[in-house]
């Protein structure tokens, strides 16, 4: 095990948008096949593909897929890039709160225009071309990150994060975990802290996994624990990821990400946060202006499982293959639990949905919250380390970063 080990996340191949589907992680390792850009959208809503920069990535992508399938019948270059538009804003709107899937499906608009004296087959490679660079510049800032975040450990620490802002997060590296896979090349890392992050549990999921392919040391922990462990004095840092910074410094992340914050000023921790310029959202004036998406109650509920059945006889393996004859088969479960049970190679994948409330509750679901900037210690980006008062530094390191947002 060791930091080469982490996964790749996305990626093209064959004229396909492949992706590692990220909903039925770590016990089944899926590869999600998009041929067209619906199914990105698809992948995007269903959660099989997130984290704010990875999203940059798969609205890129999602574009050159459109260009070179449906968008291969437009000869005109005015009507490819009024479809490409429409397109690339269907993308962008999959999901509010990640700033960088505007930014991904904005530059895609921006660059087809910038280069429409060429002739539509032409557009169509450069397009192909740009989606495969924002992807490859995405890990190239993902590792400065971390060189940057890295500097500011000292040797033997102990860090928390919360959520997943890993190489999963990203094209690869990761924002979060990028600084804590540098610190731990470099000697520093004791153990990490790993909130288990309610309800789609990314750090028991994903960043536990992520932790153990890497071989970095790490204690998976109830949300809830952490409190306690900073008063006892266990904890050095915490580093998070982000899905949009304000101009002035606020940082959306996932739901709990304030809380921490709260925390670590009560107990002199500091509270670093890890992200792109990509993510920075100059035409926000506060976090006050982020649209924090709303999600489903079933993910408060209940709890989705997936995993795979290997069959250890002969009797077993022709019980399942008849219950899958026909194609997944849904296990009739009482009290509105759903599980299915598809065939997989030599195995047979199931996925299931578990009640644990009771039926007909109300529920509140924010998959994020806002973090004041005053909060925040230093925001990490491939271009540095910007500290306080945030509304100028950030705008002077986003300077020829390429990756200042002008959305509107």
């Amino acid at each position: 095990m060791a930091i080469d080990d982490i996964p790749r996340t996305i990626w093209w191949e064959d004229g396909k948008v492949v992706l590692v589907d990220q909903s039925r992680l770590p016990l089944v390792g899926d590869l999600l096949v998009c041929n067209t850009y619906e199914g990105v959208c698809h992948a995007i809503r269903g959660m099989a593909v997130r984290g704010a920069p990875a999203l940059g990535v798969a609205a890129a992508l999602g574009v050159a897929l459109w260009a070179t399938t449906a968008g291969e019948e437009i000869d005109d270059v005015d009507a490819f890039l009024g479809e490409l538009d429409r397109v690339a804003d269907e993308i962008a709107g999959t999901r509010p709160t990640a700033v960088n899937l505007a930014w991904g499906a904005t530059r895609m608009k921006r660059f087809a225009r910038d280069n429409a004296g060429v002739s539509v087959p032409e557009l169509r490679e450069l397009i192909v071309a740009e989606a495969l660079a924002i992807r490859a510049e995405d890990e190239e800032r993902n590792r400065a990150i971390g060189a940057n975040g890295a500097a500011l450990l000292e040797g033997g620490s102990r860090v928390l994060t919360h959520c997943n802002a890993g190489s999963l997060a990203t094209a690869y590296f990761g924002t979060a975990l990028g600084v804590i896979f540098s610190a731990h090349e470099q000697g520093k890392i004791e153990g990490v802290w790993v909130d288990e992050t309610r309800p789609l549990l990314q750090g028991a999921r994903l960043t536990a996994w992520e932790l153990k392919l890497a071989g970095v040391p790490f204690k998976l922990i109830t949300d809830s624990t952490a409190a306690s462990i900073m008063r006892a004095g266990l904890v050095d840092a915490v580093i998070v990821g982000a899905d949009r910074i304000a101009g002035n410094g606020d940082v959306a992340n996932k739901i709990g990400t304030y809380g921490l914050a709260v925390l670590c000023e009560e107990h002199g921790i500091p509270f670093y946060v890890a992200a792109p310029t990509s993510t920075v959202d100059l035409t926000l004036a506060s976090g006050d202006d982020i649209v924090i998406e709303q999600r489903d109650e079933r993910e408060v509920t209940g709890v989705t499982v997936s995993g795979v059945i290997s069959p250890d006889s002969p009797s077993s393996t022709r019980a399942f293959d008849l219950l899958t004859d026909g194609g997944p088969y849904e296990v009739p479960i009482a009290k509105g639990h759903q599980m299915v049970i598809d065939r997989k190679g030599g195995a047979y994948r199931f996925d299931g949905w578990f009640r644990i409330a009771p039926p007909g509750v109300e529920v509140y679901n924010p998959a994020f919250d806002v973090t004041p900037a005053a909060y925040v210690s230093a925001i990490i980006t491939e271009c540095g380390v910007v500290r306080a008062p945030f509304g100028e530094s950030l705008a002077l390191n986003c300077q020829g970063s390429g990756a200042i947002h002008e959305l509107g």
